[in-house]
């Protein structure tokens, strides 16, 4: 019966044929701006650490001086980071932050180039989940006892080494010789949720460089540096001894008790700090140190801003008019053919039938502006990708979409043609018997 009714339906668009272009256009323009607005925010709100998001923890300490900043900083000074090492409580702990060098290699054929890096811990890789294509990271003792070892991403092995296993090659940055200890898969994680700082949608650096090279070679700082008080900088060893907050530290707790122990230690480290003279904030040891899983630490950044949530409603309600729209044109359509229904009845039909008919018919046609919704979506997201400046990630279709547009299309006509199908069920059909 329901492909009888599709037939139906289908020579009924076809005896209508400029109602029925109407109603998928309004149906397909509908659901192209509620599907890319839609798209967009689930692409922002996209949690990539999965499962594990619980055991990740971003640190955050409240360092600054009274009548500072009013928020936890999502940074802390590089004294911080050395000193939060100290614990053993984290299966894993990772400090980071972002630097650049010039980089080329042995390979005369590919011109230097200025690139981002991530100076990290050797644990960064396994707690990040970051895939290895050849070799793996540098020696955790590394982490402790300089080295110049770096891991590198597929795409940039592919540029300077063809592809081929590089690991034991030299790379040179800034003119200096790192032995590649790696080379990762491609990874890039939306929302760049280890270091949204500079950007929660920037792409994953394609090289890493162990954390304990940073006081020798004295890294630039090409993330944000945020400080409360003025501190003289004559030299690197000042921004190491500073106040001011550059580097990202993260820690692995597997359960609620390790979490509980972890910020038990870490009120005692600040209850130390403050015996020290830092820390000079009129708040408790305890309120002074915060973790936040990946979730909270997406929301506490905004990766998904509050203009991102308005734009989905504005999106829903434009859909609603272009409802109501669709609800008067179907309307119109069902009324023309209210004598062919009154013939319907008359020979037996009953009301449930024709209703059922007719939903199908609105099925239909909610399906076809469906996919023209979808291919305007498409074009709309590639336009936004294109003209303005925003991140690839986010103005990719996502796959979930192909199966979220139809069922919405699909609700949104059955929803406005519901009051038009039962106005022509309740037909009285002698009235049309008499003029046929």
């Amino acid at each position: 019966m329901f492909f009888y009714y599709c037939d139906l339906a289908w020579r009924s668009i076809k005896k209508t044929p400029a109602l029925s272009v109407l109603m998928v256009l309004a149906i397909s323009v509908g659901i192209g701006i509620t599907i890319t607005t839609l798209n967009v925010y689930q692409m922002m709100a996209n949690n990539p650490a999965g499962e594990r998001s619980v055991q990740l923890n971003a640190v955050m300490l409240w360092s600054q001086g009274p009548d500072t900043w009013t928020k936890f900083n999502q940074s802390m000074t590089y004294q911080d980071a050395m000193g939060l090492r100290n614990s053993n409580i984290p299966r894993r702990q990772v400090a980071s932050f972002r630097t650049g060098m010039a980089v080329q290699s042995d390979n005369k054929a590919v011109e230097p180039e200025l690139q981002g890096i991530r100076v990290t811990d050797s644990d960064f890789f396994s707690m990040f989940s970051v895939p290895f294509l050849f070799g793996d990271t540098w020696d955790k003792g590394i982490d402790t006892r300089a080295s110049y070892q770096v891991v590198i991403s597929e795409a940039l092995n592919l540029k300077h080494f063809n592809g081929a296993n590089s690991v034991g090659k030299n790379l040179y940055l800034n003119g200096k010789p790192y032995q590649i200890a790696g080379v990762i898969k491609d990874w890039n994680p939306q929302p760049k949720y280890y270091d949204p700082t500079n950007g929660a949608f920037n792409d994953a650096e394609e090289i890493y460089l162990p954390f304990s090279l940073t006081p020798i070679e004295e890294f630039e700082v090409w993330g944000n540096t945020n400080g409360w008080q003025f501190e003289p900088m004559d030299n690197y060893q000042d921004r190491l001894n500073s106040e001011k907050a550059w580097v990202q530290f993260w820690v692995e707790l597997n359960s609620s008790e390790q979490k509980a122990s972890y910020q038990e230690w870490l009120t005692q480290y600040v209850e130390k700090q403050k015996s020290f003279g830092r820390f000079k904030a009129d708040k408790s040891p305890k309120d002074s140190n915060s973790l936040k899983d990946v979730q909270q630490w997406l929301e506490y950044n905004k990766a998904v801003s509050k203009d991102n949530k308005i734009l989905v409603g504005l999106s829903f309600l434009f859909l609603a008019v272009c409802l109501v729209n669709i609800l008067g044109l179907m309307l119109t359509k069902f009324l023309k053919r209210a004598p062919e229904v009154g013939v319907r009845r008359a020979i037996g039909a009953s009301r449930g039938q024709i209703f059922s008919q007719y939903m199908v018919e609105v099925g239909v046609i909610g399906l076809l502006g469906g996919v023209i919704g979808l291919i305007w979506a498409w074009v709309a997201l590639s336009v936004l990708a294109a003209h303005f400046d925003m991140a690839k990630s986010l103005t990719q279709l996502d796959l979930s979409m192909w199966f979220i547009t139809p069922a919405i299309a699909i609700s949104t006509a059955v929803l406005a043609g519901l009051y038009p199908a039962w106005v022509v069920c309740r037909t009285n059909p002698s009235v049309y018997l008499k003029s046929q």
